[in-house]
């Protein structure tokens, strides 16, 4: 599994928030845990294959925002325990 952190930029409300989150579920379908922050500028969601770049700057333009930059890291699930 897969962490990506996406930079955008020109969100400047909840509804920016939602337009991306639509976009990322439909051009990554198996996309979870999909949250975005205006305040921040950033997006992030889980995947278990690393997202086409080309494809989700495109997509995310053409809604009227800016892919600045993608990172993407290995995720490992917490676990909580008693231990």
């Amino acid at each position: 599994m897969l962490k990506v952190t996406l930079k955008i930029e020109g969100m400047m409300c909840g509804m920016c928030e939602a337009h991306i989150n639509d976009v990322i579920r439909k051009v990554v379908p198996d996309a979870k845990k999909v949250k975005s922050s205006y305040a921040k500028g950033v997006s992030t969601f889980i995947s278990e294959t690393e997202p086409d770049k080309d494809e989700l700057t495109a997509a995310i333009a053409e809604t009227g925002y800016t892919l600045q930059n993608i990172e993407t890291e290995e995720y490992t699930k917490k676990i909580f325990g008693l231990f």
